[in-house]
């Protein structure tokens, strides 16, 4: 099943992630989240990752690529 951002002439966006903004270097109307895969508009873009250049489509999906790549988060 598509969702209305897979659809015929929808394109996955490239995108440069600033902090506290980004900047679109491959025009589309949506980037991937890279923890769920799950299509971003880009119009509710809002949580991304400037080291590891990943959008992320919501604070959990972020918070889990962080403990992710970052172990040492989980000792307290």
């Amino acid at each position: 099943m598509m969702n209305r951002f897979e659809g015929p002439g929808a394109r996955e966006a490239r995108i440069r992630y600033l902090d506290g903004d980004f900047q679109v270097t491959s025009p589309g109307s949506f980037v991937r989240c890279a923890v769920t895969g799950e299509s971003i508009p880009i119009d509710e873009l809002k949580y991304w990752s400037v080291a590891r250049q990943e959008a992320y489509v919501n604070a959990a999906a972020s918070l889990k690529r962080e403990m992710e790549a970052n172990p040492e988060l989980r000792r307290g």
